[in-house]
């Protein structure tokens, strides 16, 4: 019995973390800035700079989510996940409803330009520079940024496992960068911010639907 009750809540978290991350990771920033640098540089070295940057914020994320479920009594954390994920889902709703047609490529000219000051130093050449400029710029965009507070607020939520989470996390880090890397002007010309923040806004609000039935419970 715990060993099936294991499983269900690592594959719940597993597929909740993959569906919300790459949702709130396409048109985001840090694919845009994959997408520019793997254009300049290496796609390769630039995806092991991007995800290595994104696997570093990831277990920063679960740490401080789990954190909190350590810390409040085991009555609060229910009620706590469902207050972050119906907030979260009706910002990122409300954010949606002012958004202009052109966001993601305001995304994309905010990449660029941090990339090119960067750049401005000087030419990056070698392998070793390409990946380390690549996790700079990657890590610092993604501190604060939707996916980061998606991330944490899924590690809130007493029914989803460390273990599924830190998988459906990264597998979802690791499409959108290999996406953005591989075919990003294709799919960057084709990104609706406004879409997806609806997605994911509606996703957040069902995730806040289960917590709060659990915390009745």
């Amino acid at each position: 019995m715990t060993v099936s009750i294991a499983a269900d809540t690592g594959l719940a978290a597993f597929g909740s973390s993959l569906t919300a991350i790459t949702l709130a990771e396409l048109g985001d920033k840090t694919f845009f800035m994959a997408l520019i640098l793997a254009a300049r540089h290496r796609p390769r070295d630039v995806f092991i700079g991007s995800f290595a940057a994104l696997t570093a914020v990831t277990l920063i994320s679960l740490g401080l989510g789990f954190g909190l479920r350590e810390m409040l009594p085991a009555t609060v954390v229910p009620w706590l996940a469902a207050a972050l994920f119906l907030g979260f889902g009706i910002k990122l709703l409300i954010d949606a409803q002012g958004m202009a047609a052109d966001e993601a490529e305001e995304e994309e000219r905010e990449a660029e330009q941090a990339i090119n000051e960067a750049e401005s130093h000087g030419a990056i050449v070698t392998t070793w520079a390409v990946i380390w400029e690549a996790f700079a710029l990657v890590f610092v965009a993604e501190l604060g940024d939707r996916t980061q507070f998606a991330t944490i607020f899924l590690a809130t939520a007493p029914a989803f496992s460390f273990a599924g989470l830190l998988a459906g996390t990264l597998l979802g880090h690791a499409l959108v960068t290999a996406l953005a890397v591989g075919a990003g002007k294709w799919i960057g010309s084709r990104i609706s911010e406004q879409l997806l923040y609806r997605l994911s806004g509606g996703l957040f609000l069902a995730f806040g639907l289960f917590a709060l039935q659990q915390a009745l419970t």
